[in-house]
């Protein structure tokens, strides 16, 4: 069996400078790529999701209440939902789109453009193992974690490679990680209170 790392909505928007911008989004892009390049061998795959959406209905909201309605955000065709420009993608296999029509958190949610479900392609490549970075320690990671888990992978969250959006979420999230035997590694980039 084999690994995957599984890297969770480095894109503009959840960026610095972007509509729904994350503090570190821009260091987390920078830090997985040097991992990348310095580690080539960690894992056997790659792959990335994507927020993308067309029209998500109340999932963006005016005004947002930053609880279940946000800012307009990662709108296809936008640059805002393209991966940010310090993310190296020369290793990505494949890219799992989420959230077209309505909210979607984890990547496990989203598809191939062939329509390949996250969870079918990690099995269909033997993959029993899967670490997760990406954007936002407190909400995507926190999604796509506990379903990796739920569907039977041995999961890891790199902690150090997530961007987090609040102390009291992300608390909230690491506590839900942990109880659902999520291994955690290192400290999130947290924009203190």
């Amino acid at each position: 069996m084999g690994s995957a790392l599984i890297i969770v909505d480095v894109q503009n928007d959840f960026c610095e400078g972007g509509s729904l911008a994350v503090s570190g989004g821009a260091g987390v892009a920078a830090a997985v790529s040097r991992l990348l390049a310095a580690e080539p061998d960690r894992w056997d795959h790659v792959v990335a999701t994507k927020d993308y959406h067309v029209d998500p209905g109340a999932h963006f909201g005016d005004p947002p209440d930053f609880v279940d309605s946000w800012p307009r955000h990662c709108v296809v065709g936008t640059t805002g939902s393209e991966f940010h420009p310090e993310l190296e993608t020369g290793r990505i296999e494949k890219i799992f789109h989420k959230g077209e029509h309505a909210a979607a958190y984890s990547g496990f949610e989203g598809h191939a453009t062939d329509g390949e479900g996250l969870a079918d392609w990690l099995r269909r490549h033997d993959v029993d193992r899967v670490d997760v970075v990406g954007i936002a320690t407190d909400h995507c990671i926190r999604a796509t974690a506990l379903d990796a888990a739920r569907e039977g992978f041995a999961t890891t969250v790199l902690l150090d490679l997530t961007a987090a959006v609040a102390p009291a979420t992300t608390d909230v999230a690491l506590r839900a990680m942990e109880g659902a035997g999520v291994t955690l590694r290192g400290t999130p980039v947290i924009q203190s209170a």
